[in-house]
């Protein structure tokens, strides 16, 4: 269904400037709205996506299907003095802006406005093209974000939702959350299991085709 051409490549530089724009932008607009003024002063309550994107997680993400913008700073005891679940919920917001991207760019699809079957190639992409990437893309940075390992959102969610105990194992292999994800990246399919195919690709694969037919 997903081309990998020229044209996908043309789709997937547009889709990273909204959709990792737009997933910062809903964690800086979600603390503000929580009483924290820190991402307002460092310049991060914007649509600009100069403000947001980190050119090495661009690249990944254009070459790779996988990448990352700069994390928005908040003060979490801010937040959590508006509610306990404030650092959740500043967390959850991007991965939620992206999920509701793809809702969004399938309507086309959904109104038979435009079949997920159309052409593609060439050097620009077709709409139905470019939107089927963009559904894609961001249902990978949904999924990849929700993962429960730091520095990912993922992890801040599921701190909140565990009891105690899952709450402190947690905090013991924080500091190891980076070497885990990269571990993950480079070895996820290590011995016939696609660990990372399986959070990630599967679901997003699995929810374009509930999307878009």
């Amino acid at each position: 269904m997903l081309n990998l051409g020229l044209s996908a490549l043309v789709s997937r530089m547009l889709t990273l400037v909204i959709a990792l724009t737009v997933h910062e932008f809903a964690h800086a607009w979600t603390a503000d709205q929580l009483g924290d003024d820190t991402p307002r002063f460092n310049g991060r309550l914007t649509l600009n996506p100069l403000a947001h994107l980190d050119w090495l997680g661009s690249l990944m993400l254009i070459f790779t299907g996988f990448g990352w913008a700069k994390p928005v700073p908040i003060n979490p005891f801010a937040v959590r003095r508006r509610t306990p679940a404030g650092l959740m919920l500043v967390s959850v917001a991007g991965p939620f802006s992206n999920l509701l991207l793809a809702i969004l760019a399938a309507v086309p699809f959904r109104a038979g406005l435009l079949d997920p079957r159309g052409a593609v190639g060439g050097l620009f992409p077709s709409a139905s093209e470019f939107l089927l990437q963009f559904i894609y893309i961001n249902l990978i940075l949904l999924f990849f974000n929700l993962i429960p390992i730091a520095p990912l959102d993922g992890e801040k969610v599921a701190e909140y939702l565990l009891p105690r105990a899952g709450q402190e194992f947690l905090i013991r292999i924080r500091p190891y959350g980076p070497m885990i994800l990269i571990l993950l990246l480079v070895f996820g399919s290590v011995g016939g299991l696609n660990l990372l195919g399986a959070l990630v690709g599967t679901p997003a694969a699995r929810v374009l085709g509930l999307l878009v037919t």
